[in-house]
């Protein structure tokens, strides 16, 4: 994940940093910011200055916010892929 944010452009990484911290500091947050995907999953939806769409994934497990997975959305569906990984990643954590 880390890796992933820090090959973002400075702005982008700044503006997904920032909705990353308005969801941690003000959960609970909905739409137009953060949406839920069911199982204890939710998404940050970042529209960046580059004009890409991010998606962060993430939960909560004892009150503290767990980033699952990243990535720069390119069709209108979050991909099967993307989601797998992220409940993979989620069932790991959970465990």
């Amino acid at each position: 994940m880390r890796e992933w944010l820090a090959e973002l452009p400075q702005q982008d990484r700044h503006l997904v940093g920032s909705d990353l911290g308005t969801v941690q500091f003000g959960w609970p947050v909905g739409m137009p910011l953060c949406r839920s995907l069911g199982e204890g999953l939710w998404e940050v939806r970042s529209s960046m200055p580059s004009r890409r769409e991010a998606r962060i994934i993430f939960g909560f497990q004892d009150g503290s916010l767990i980033i699952l997975h990243g990535f720069i959305k390119k069709t209108q569906k979050t991909s099967d892929e993307d989601l797998s990984l992220a409940k993979q990643r989620w069932k790991d954590v959970s465990r």
